[in-house]
């Protein structure tokens, strides 16, 4: 009989219905065998070392009832939460993996996860860095600020940048892509913690605590921007997108990574200023990174270089796994600072 280990897990409790709670979530225990099946030619076991804990993931959780569409397909009430994380091989038929891989991709929220099939699964070579940077800085989200920065955005040097959420996972690091390329750039945060991060630590030329800007949102955008913008990230959407448009500059560059305002409304915010896209030229876009994994090898060559040379920095908020249900729902009243892992085990 294959040696099997029990493995701690975190389960989807109850649909998502408005902000995440703690108490949607439910740590649990399932037995893991340590050996893939004879006959699975391509699974493989993993130990999780770290799991990347995200906003998108909500999508996954809000039931029949969600109007996600068919982007995101929902998971039934018990089932473990799924995500990516980071990975050391335990056994494989996979003749891409070895025993004792460390890898990067897909995984269960769990400590051991047996995959019979990978979707998507990537061999770490580049191992001189912190293994938690694979949940952010070089996984999804570093990849997200690349693409939505330079490919969606163009942008230029010289040119002024406004950043949403720029101390998350994929803003923190949007707002160094701009300073590498001569731009002018300014985030919005949710604390003096965050902000005082995003200038002193990350190299920011200003930003400021939309918290504390709510009556008029306009106003603090055009103290920090009295000329316009030329390109905003867009990763809050609803009142903070609507008070940007009027500030755009003609044919100016809207890339849209994320909404996170938007998510868990039963009513999304109404929006007065949409005739600016039409008005100034504007070129909005939203899309999704799993559509540009070609440009994984070319983003790591652009990235790696600059991180060990201290030229890009990396924020990350780091909890155990018993506290991930905590963690998640910190993500929507903004209780993190930086990029939200879980830590299962020791790397």
């Amino acid at each position: 009989m294959a040696e099997t280990v029990k493995s701690k897990q975190v389960l989807l409790k109850n649909y998502i219905d408005g902000p995440p709670k703690e108490s949607d979530f439910e740590i649990n225990y399932t037995t893991v065998s340590l050996k893939v099946p004879e006959g699975a030619e391509n699974g493989v076991v993993l130990r999780n070392l770290y799991l990347s804990c995200d906003a998108y993931l909500c999508f996954l959780m809000q039931g029949p009832r969600s109007t996600r569409g068919d982007t995101f397909p929902g998971w039934p009430l018990g089932s473990p939460i799924k995500g990516f994380g980071v990975s050391e091989v335990v056994d494989s038929r996979n003749p891409k993996f070895s025993k004792g891989d460390l890898v990067w991709g897909e995984t269960l929220w769990q400590e051991y996860t047996y995959l019979p099939e990978q979707r998507f699964l990537v061999k770490i070579e580049h191992k001189d860095v912190p293994l938690s940077y694979y949940t952010g800085l070089f996984g999804m989200s570093g990849l997200s600020a690349y693409v939505g920065f330079f490919e969606v955005c163009k942008p230029k040097k010289g040119e002024t940048v406004f950043i949403s959420a720029a101390s998350g996972a994929v803003g923190q690091l949007v707002g160094q892509f701009a300073k590498l390329t001569g731009c002018y750039v300014v985030g919005s945060a949710g604390s003096k913690q965050k902000v005082d991060i995003l200038v002193n630590e990350l190299g920011f030329d200003g930003a400021f605590n939309y918290k504390e800007e709510e009556k008029d949102l306009g106003a603090a955008l055009k103290r920090y921007f009295p000329d316009g913008i030329d390109i905003d990230f867009e990763n809050v959407g609803g009142k903070t997108l609507d008070a940007v448009l009027p500030l755009m500059k003609m044919h100016g560059r809207i890339s849209v990574c994320g909404v996170i305002s938007q998510y868990n409304l039963s009513v999304r915010d109404a929006m007065e200023n949409v005739a600016f896209v039409l008005y100034r030229r504007l070129t909005m876009k939203g899309w999704q990174v799993l559509d540009y994994m070609h440009l994984y090898p070319e983003f790591i060559e652009f990235v790696l270089p600059h991180v060990r040379e201290n030229r890009i920095k990396y924020v990350e908020d780091i909890v155990d796994l018993d506290r991930s249900p905590e963690a998640f729902a910190g993500i929507y009243s903004g209780r993190n600072v930086g990029k939200q892992v879980i830590k299962v085990a020791r790397d």
